[in-house]
């Protein structure tokens, strides 16, 4: 909490999140919950649909994502960056891989000193009093995709109060108050009836007539129940201990059986693309397909 506290008083850099709205094409469209932390499927909105378009359309796309991320890279090298080099931390997993390795190409092409590193291969120095890479060099900027939540059980987070100021933290603590889907009660509450909100609770059951029940940390649509009046669906996962938020039920159409959800990417505090996902079935998960877009003139 101090560490959200600090970060948010001192507001500290932000590079990027994306919103996940449900839109039937009539109705305002409903925020479902914002990826604040550590969001993927981003290649595949900022250059994959772009070449795809490219290849196959004479059409438009809301899609300026890398052009922006290049952009905030220059901003961030030239107002907060503490030395050259920005090391890019993830997981030693395949997805994490590719949008931390994404997120690294286009920092060199702003200008940045960027190198990867595996977040299990980040040690302490305890003389220097900073986190090093396996060659011993002092970690002063940092972009992680890795969740707050995750390294707040970690053995190592009592050191990040010891280096804290002398870091740039990418995403900063205090978009882990964004992520959290306890955030969704709390804007109902503040903004009740707001026509881009979906009535939201605490808690693990509803008086809602068609609910969606979902953990405040959890990834990728684990541990998600959804009460509808065709029945209840259920995903597994190991999410669920931090508790619960129950969310009232979007209207998200159905094309041939595929359930399209759209993601505003925001770079910075810009939204500047869409990538749109669709799953077969009622709880997007990892399983779902990307769909790139295009937009015409009618």
């Amino acid at each position: 909490v101090p560490l959200i506290v600090d970060s948010w008083n001192a507001d500290h850099p932000t590079l990027y999140g994306r919103f996940d709205l449900a839109y039937d094409g009539f109705s305002d469209p409903k925020l479902l919950e914002f990826n604040a932390d550590t969001p993927t499927s981003l290649l595949e909105a900022a250059v994959i649909q772009w070449k795809w378009l490219e290849d196959s359309f004479e059409a438009d796309q809301f899609n300026a994502i890398h052009e922006k991320l290049i952009e905030a890279w220059a901003w961030l090298k030239n107002n907060h960056f503490r030395g050259e080099t920005v090391f890019f931390a993830s997981l030693n997993a395949i997805e994490d891989e590719i949008t931390s390795g994404y997120l690294l190409d286009t920092a060199m092409q702003a200008g940045v000193k960027a190198k990867h590193v595996y977040m299990e291969d980040i040690g302490w120095n305890m003389t220097k009093k900073c986190f090093v890479d396996l060659d011993g060099t002092c970690i002063r900027n940092l972009f992680k995709l890795y969740p707050w939540e995750w390294m707040a059980k970690d053995n190592f987070f009592d050191r990040v109060p010891q280096c804290f100021e002398q870091m740039v933290w990418l995403e900063p603590p205090w978009k882990l108050l964004l992520s959290c889907k306890g955030i969704l009660p709390i804007l109902w509450e503040l903004n009740s009836g707001h026509p881009n909100l979906l009535e939201a609770h605490f808690g693990t059951e509803s008086r809602m007539p068609e609910y969606v029940c979902k953990p405040k940390f959890s990834r990728e649509g684990a541990n998600v129940r959804m009460v509808t009046r065709e029945g209840t669906f259920e995903s597994p996962g190991d999410y669920g201990a931090e508790g619960y938020i129950c969310q009232a039920l979007a209207n998200i159409p159905q094309f041939e059986g595929n359930r399209p959800i759209l993601g505003s990417w925001i770079i910075g505090d810009e939204a500047c693309g869409m990538g749109i996902r669709e799953s077969s079935t009622p709880i997007t998960d990892n399983h779902s397909r990307f769909l790139p877009h295009i937009i015409v003139a009618e």
